[in-house]
């Protein structure tokens, strides 16, 4: 069971379930065009048996099961993604009337069941048209994705609670064009560069394009990882905070400083685009909020050859199966560092924090004790940085259903409810009943 109930927190503190478009609605259904995950899987080697999204969680046709399922855990918010692709198959252009009736119907039917509506523009799921013209490392971006964010916001702008433009800046550009592990799968420094500086233009230019439709509510989600050095050594601790100025430091200090860190320009700066410097008048356009998506810790020591200079490592903490380290002190230790280093008073949400596990159904049920000690242990970072006075405004887990995860297919599972992808049939397992107890306290 869990330790806390929702008496345990402040009033008005929103809990709450997120998803994503391409993960769960199945991108094959309602009109919706193509885009760079479909190429990337597509690509021998890149995604487990080559699976795609084309189905995900058949969302897209069970839509309502789906929300019921929100409204009986009795969550106060649902976070979930809108896709480009769906909305403008082309990127630009002639807009998909069914996608935007998609999008219409999952925030009436939220609303309907007393559930906020917490939308994330972008999610990763770029549309082709738009990677076939250079996608992030084209700095045109920014307007595209500002047309986009206008073409849906003016069909449901007026009834949604909150909306993040783009969600793991990080993802989108190092793990995407440095790493290669996401689409569209490159390695390449200068277009690594380009992405993560275009990302928070683009960011910036959809808060802007939204506060001119009068709306409000509008914040920044990033993905963090606390940076650990390996041992004592100063080559351990430069390594570290280089990775930590690179995964962090170099979105929150664009988004709230105006500046990135020193440690992240030294490989970057030649890389970036003509005129960067005069893009943190966009970048920095005020937020209301500011959101974190938390999952583990890195052990960084230094390694030689190129730059970054930095090498992970694997400690002795429990491991999800997806290989991370369990390790809520760093969500404590990030949301203490984000009040005091960059946010100040601007309301915190975890955004996202959840893990993977080997869940099984068995007679009917699926018992996830190890899920629920996650969530009591992280639940209780969120306790510390409230007593430390840090502005906590929610909690949300990653994730409402098992799903598609990226270049891991569907063998990983994040959810709350099981998923079989055979049937498609959900089955809440019993982190789900745990959640849905302590929210009726």
């Amino acid at each position: 069971m869990l330790r806390h109930r929702r008496s345990d927190f402040p009033e008005g503190f929103q809990f709450g379930v997120a998803t994503s478009s391409y993960q769960i609605e199945g991108h094959g259904f309602g009109g919706a065009g193509r885009t760079h995950w479909d190429d990337f899987a597509a690509t021998p080697g890149n995604v487990v048996r080559a699976e795609h999204g084309a189905v995900g969680c058949d969302h897209y046709h069970r839509m309502d099961e789906d929300l019921d399922l929100i409204q009986a855990l009795g969550v106060d918010t649902y976070r979930f993604s809108t896709s480009w692709a769906r909305v403008l198959p082309e990127g630009g252009g002639e807009v998909n009337q069914m996608g935007l009736d998609f999008y219409d119907r999952l925030v009436d039917g939220l609303l309907e069941r007393g559930v906020h509506p917490a939308v994330t523009l972008y999610h990763w799921e770029l549309p082709s048209a738009l990677a076939d013209l250079g996608g992030w490392r084209n700095r045109d971006i920014a307007q595209w994705f500002g047309d986009y964010t206008e073409v849906l916001m003016r069909r449901i702008g007026d009834r949604v609670w909150s909306v993040a433009p783009i969600n793991e800046p990080w993802c989108v550009g190092w793990l995407s064009h440095f790493v290669g592990a996401h689409a569209p799968g490159l390695r390449d420094i200068r277009a690594t560069a380009r992405a993560m500086h275009h990302v928070l233009l683009a960011h910036g230019t959809a808060i802007a394009r939204m506060r001119a439709l009068g709306m409000r509510n509008l914040g920044a989600v990033c993905n963090f990882e606390w940076a650990t050095p390996l041992d004592d050594s100063p080559e351990a601790t430069l390594a570290a905070a280089r990775y930590d100025a690179i995964y962090n430091r170099f979105f929150l200090g664009g988004l709230f400083k105006g500046a990135y860190p020193a440690l992240a320009l030294e490989g970057l700066e030649a890389h970036l685009p003509k005129g960067w410097e005069d893009d943190f008048g966009v970048i920095t356009t005020p937020v209301d909020w500011s959101g974190l998506n938390y999952y583990t810790r890195k052990l960084i020591g230094p390694a030689e050859g190129s730059w970054p200079h930095y090498a992970e490592h694997i400690g002795g903490l429990p491991l999800t199966s997806m290989g991370w380290e369990i390790y809520p002190q760093g969500l404590q230790d990030f949301l203490i560092r984000m009040a005091e280093e960059y946010t100040g008073d601007l309301p915190i949400y975890v955004t996202e924090n959840g893990m993977s596990a080997e869940d099984r159904l068995t007679d009917g049920a699926v018992a996830d004790g190890h899920r629920t000690a996650y969530l009591n242990g992280h639940l209780e970072a969120v306790q510390n940085a409230l007593a430390a006075g840090v502005p906590v405004k929610g909690y949300y887990i990653w994730s409402l259903l098992d799903n598609y995860e990226w270049a891991l297919g569907y063998e990983k599972r994040f959810g709350l409810v099981h998923v079989d992808f055979d049937n498609f049939t959900r089955t809440p397992k019993g982190s789900y009943h745990a959640l849905a107890q302590a929210l009726r306290s």
